[in-house]
């Protein structure tokens, strides 16, 4: 949804005072999509979420999410992405850090607690280091994981799978184990696998076609043939 001419206004002044407050470590501010995006050093991320929480003209004191994005061609390349919201003033803003495989970043979690969960995800999933967080584990993979499945260079089939083994009565894991001879693909859609010129292979909508096809009528019985 587009926003009103004055809310994008209103946006773009807030980006304009970050700026100001904090000019040695934003790095940059813009509109993308009607949204205002923030790009803050690593090590400032604190700084600049807590002015976004306390300062009058921001209040944005709902962390929506905290989420990770994989550049593996950058040298930094992972990007820290934290959604907010101020039920204030009814808008939204997104805080960007950036950074590398050994590099932590700061936790959020002194500045908004919900943020726990949230960079948990972020560890289990791309392998973003969080310094003082407490409790740094992994939330949504199993026990015993390796690797971390959202980063780009994650294979698509995992390195182990899981199937429950009936001799010894319990779930087991093993290497991934692909047959080669045994994989088929079939690259044709439904729609470019039909073949209407052979009998009994009619295109979807045919029916329509015959069902609109005007009929003779039917003369009665009796009645004299015309040519």
């Amino acid at each position: 949804m587009k926003l009103p001419a004055n809310e994008l206004t209103a946006l773009k002044e807030l980006g304009d005072r970050v700026m100001a407050v904090l000019p040695q470590d934003v790095l940059g501010c813009d509109m993308v999509l009607d949204e205002l995006v923030v790009t803050v050093r690593s090590s400032a991320i604190l700084k600049a979420l807590t002015w976004l929480r306390d300062d009058p003209s921001a209040l944005f004191k709902v962390l929506v999410d905290v989420c990770g994005a994989d550049y593996p061609e950058r040298e930094q390349r992972f990007e820290v992405v934290y959604s907010l919201l101020s039920l204030k003033h009814n808008r939204r803003v997104r805080v960007k850090t950036l950074t590398d495989e050994h590099t932590p970043v700061p936790s959020a979690v002194s500045v908004f607690s919900s943020a726990g969960w949230y960079e948990r995800e972020t560890w289990d999933l791309y392998g973003i280091f969080f310094s003082d967080h407490p409790d740094l584990r992994r939330i949504l993979t199993d026990y015993g994981f390796e690797g971390h499945p959202l980063r780009k260079d994650f294979p698509l089939t995992g390195y182990v799978e899981v199937r429950y083994d009936t001799e010894q009565k319990r779930v087991v894991y093993e290497p991934v184990k692909l047959t080669q001879d045994f994989r088929t693909f079939d690259f044709l859609s439904p729609w470019e696998g039909m073949t209407p010129d052979l009998p009994g292979y009619p295109l979807p909508g045919d029916e329509k076609a015959v069902a609109a096809t005007p009929t003779q009528p039917t003369p009665p019985a009796g009645a004299a043939k015309t040519t």
